[in-house]
């Protein structure tokens, strides 16, 4: 079986503030978003990577992270869309007969380890539909409009999402495709496909998978690799000319 990654790094970094989007931003002198194709392209169970961006990044992304870090893998740089799920079925529009695996994870996620890919990858060919996930630990409150405690929410079987999310070809086309003409928009990947009444299983994630969207996600970010014995105080060039003019 083919596996393909689709990667949709086409958000604006709104949350985080000033004027560099998240998946450009710097850890250990590397970009977030490079930090996360790395890993794809060292894992042995990914053939191919559709890497989506921008439309106006995709010259720069080529050529200053694609090649300049060498990230072979990556076949094609695609345009994004108004949404995320835009983003998506714009790269799933691209696959081709050969792709039977398809492996999707936000790019904003660079913690994501080989083991993870090798997880979601082996429970799609095993389930059909898989997400990534770890079990809610806090006290999960119901609140209404006016921020009253409603009740306490059980924590039985409430689970935090995570990507990578992987499917069968099949599986996640026929969710797009459904999901396009009802006009529907999920959260993520797998809702689309829960719609649909398939079933999607949920497995094991990692703590340290986080996804970098707010300016307290960067440094846990640091400290996560700090602890993997990796120094954050360089800034990369790519980063620093996406920063000229910026209040970063």
């Amino acid at each position: 079986m083919k596996t393909i990654a689709i990667i949709p790094a086409g958000g604006a970094g709104k949350r985080m503030g000033g004027g560099v989007s998240k998946q450009y931003l710097s850890l250990a002198g590397v970009p977030i978003l490079v930090h996360t194709l790395r890993v794809f392209q060292c894992s042995s169970l990914i053939d191919e990577i559709l890497l989506v961006v921008p439309e106006g990044d995709i010259p720069d992304v080529r050529r200053d992270l694609v090649q300049q870090y060498r990230i072979s893998k990556v076949s094609l740089v695609l345009h994004g869309g108004r949404e995320r799920q835009d983003s998506v079925r714009n790269a799933l529009a691209h696959l081709r007969d050969e792709h039977e695996g398809i492996v999707i994870h936000d790019g904003v996620r660079p913690f994501v380890t080989g083991d993870l890919i090798e997880r979601a990858v082996a429970g799609a060919r095993e389930f059909g539909a898989v997400t990534l996930g770890v079990p809610i630990r806090d006290t999960v409150k119901a609140v209404d409009a006016e921020g009253g405690v409603v009740k306490t929410v059980s924590r039985e079987g409430l689970w935090l999402t995570q990507t990578p999310q992987a499917f069968r070809k099949e599986v996640v086309l026929a969710a797009y495709a459904r999901a396009e003409a009802d006009g529907f928009y999920g959260t993520d990947d797998a809702s689309l496909v829960e719609r649909m009444g398939i079933p999607v299983r949920m497995i094991p994630g990692d703590g340290d998978n986080i996804k970098v969207t707010m300016p307290e996600d960067l440094v846990r970010g640091e400290l996560i690799l700090r602890r993997k014995g990796t120094s954050c105080r360089k800034v990369s060039p790519f980063t620093k000319r996406k920063m000229v003019g910026s209040k970063c």
